[in-house]
């Protein structure tokens, strides 16, 4: 069983599919990054100085009645909220990654359908050995 075990871990899949793994966490941190700090504030300032990851909706109160300026204010006195800004801001990174691995797949498509193009493509005949062009030379001359 532990020779198996050694036989899956080490093929050639499972090792590129760990490696897509952690590259694939990393580039999710990015894009987080990336929407939270870098595209959603500008949206924000242009909806009227809205901070998305602070939209929310109190379910219950807490301890401490509202208005609560934040979620996590609500959040420490107890209240539930539903926070549908972090969610909207969570979309908006699935989005993101999902066309970056699109556009990922569409190059790699695009290269094996080239491959395959060429494999496919019939190779150029090739030349006839020098005794039958001679023969064919001397075949035509006889015929004149």
């Amino acid at each position: 069983m532990l020779k198996e075990f050694k036989e899956f871990a080490v093929r050639g899949n499972v090792v590129d599919m760990a490696v897509g793994i952690i590259i694939g966490a990393a580039f999710g941190k990015i894009v987080e990054s990336l929407v939270k700090d870098v595209i959603m504030p500008p949206i924000g300032l242009l909806l009227g100085k809205v901070d998305f990851s602070n939209l929310f909706v109190v379910l219950r109160d807490g301890t401490a009645a509202g208005p609560h300026l934040t979620i996590e204010a609500a959040q420490e006195v107890g209240a539930v909220t539903l926070n549908y800004g972090v969610f909207i801001n969570t979309c908006l990174a699935f989005v993101i990654v999902a066309f970056a691995v699109f556009l990922l797949v569409r190059a790699i498509n695009r290269l094996k359908r080239e491959e395959e193009q060429k494999a496919a493509a019939p190779a150029a005949p090739a030349a006839p050995p020098e005794e039958v062009v001679l023969l064919r030379q001397i075949r035509d001359a006889l015929k004149k």
